[in-house]
């Protein structure tokens, strides 16, 4: 581990200038050509050029986050290798946000340098079989034991939780006050001989998601993000990260990257090469998905601006809802394109991927797997209702159960 602190922003590194002489300084110490992989990738995070907008020492400058693509360009031009994101979205897009908002400067300095090199995988233990949609109404019990925590339940849905390392857990401490105050948030050790992670073959023949079981496993106090019982208050700080992670993503859909990629390339690319399975309904849908893409696409992109000057608001669940429907309405519309060819399927064998390949695989596959984004993430209902109350400002929802304490709520 590194042994860098926290420290001021660098004032050399807070313009374009300064980020470019920087990564230069990298380039020249650490070749990309014969360094390996993780020393180079270690080596970026130490000079600061992980995440500029972090501060100092935890593998940013305190630069301005809206300089991050300057030091990318810079890379990937000398051909320097990734960290992967795909494959640790979770920890990036996640994690990380939430230990640096609500982490000790220990907690910081341990899990955020394997974090973003990739050494350490994370999951999420949020949902669970009885407490989806209503995350709060969660029952893992997390109880005192010595300087730490017992944790027993079961967890859900749990993506990449075969090859995690670490996991955020959300779990109740406090059955006698309501549902959002009994929570707490912690880190949990997936090695821990109390875990046991049990795959959950999907409609798609793979088994991308998981169920955990919790048996008496052992979280030192020192684990404890926030304070005891504010649980809800840090796993809102993950959930609008996690939408905007998903909703504002290049991959697989629309809402990032330049014009007419992810699916909606695919199937424009497909439309173009077949001029024999085209119809007058099918043109009229295609041109409608194609701006409606390009909308979210233009809306993802203020997105990552605002982002760059701030924290992650409501708006990244509009933009997940946007991902998921226009996943699902594009994946529809290439199947019914390709007529019989669209319902071949590739490979219906039984495996536990890394990642998620939208493009890699065939029609029917992305047919499949698009019935998803509309569950993971936060299911639309519910990000419709966080729209209704948190974006217009329209009265919410009766909840008879608000002010009940959860061990009173019916089961």
């Amino acid at each position: 581990m590194s042994s860098t602190r926290p420290g001021p922003a660098d004032p050399e590194a807070a313009d374009a200038a300064g980020l470019r002489a920087r990564t230069a300084a990298l380039l020249a110490a650490h070749d990309p050509a014969t360094t390996p992989r993780l020393d180079f990738l270690r080596a970026r995070f130490d000079a600061g050029l992980a995440w500029v907008h972090f501060p100092a020492g935890l593998g940013g400058l305190g630069a301005p986050r809206a300089l991050q693509p300057v030091v990318d360009a810079e890379l990937a031009a000398a051909g320097a290798p990734g960290n992967d994101p795909r494959r640790i979205g979770i920890g990036l897009g996640m994690a990380a946000p939430t230990l640096l908002q609500y982490g000790t400067d220990e907690q910081k300095r341990r899990f955020l340098r394997p974090l973003w090199t990739g050494e350490e995988v994370w999951c999420q233990l949020f949902s669970e079989p009885g407490a989806g949609s209503d995350l709060a109404a969660l029952a893992t019990r997390a109880v005192r034991d010595g300087d730490g925590w017992r944790v027993d339940g079961q967890k859900v849905w749990t993506s990449s939780a075969h090859l995690a390392r670490w996991a955020i857990l959300l779990a109740r401490t406090d059955p006698t006050v309501p549902k959002h105050a009994g929570l707490t948030y912690f880190v949990c050790d997936m090695t821990d001989p109390g875990v046991e992670v049990r795959p959950l073959r999907q409609i798609t023949g793979e088994a991308e998601f998981n169920e955990v079981f919790l048996t008496g496993v052992r979280v030192p106090d020192a684990h404890r993000l926030g304070a005891v019982g504010e649980g809800w208050r840090v796993a809102r700080t993950t959930l609008m990260n996690e939408r905007v992670a998903i909703g504002g993503s290049a991959e697989p859909g629309t809402p990032g990257g330049t014009r007419e990629t992810g699916l909606l390339g695919l199937v424009a690319d497909t439309w173009r090469a077949h001029p024999e399975l085209r119809t007058h309904d099918l043109h009229q849908r295609l041109l409608r998905l194609w701006v409606e893409a390009e909308a979210a696409r233009l809306t993802g992109e203020r997105l990552r601006q605002q982002l760059r000057r701030g924290r992650p608001g409501p708006e990244g669940s509009g933009l997940k809802l946007s991902f998921a429907r226009l996943n699902q309405e594009l994946s529809g519309l290439e199947v019914e394109l390709l007529a019989e060819d669209g319902l071949a399927y590739g490979d219906w064998t039984m495996t536990r991927p890394e990642v998620v390949d939208f493009t890699g695989r065939d029609a029917g596959y992305r047919y499949l797997r698009a019935k998803g984004n509309s569950i993971e993430g936060g299911t639309s209902e519910v990000l419709l209702n966080i729209v209704a109350e948190r974006v217009l400002g329209l009265p919410p929802e009766p909840r008879t159960d608000k002010d009940l304490p959860w061990k009173d709520l019916p089961r």
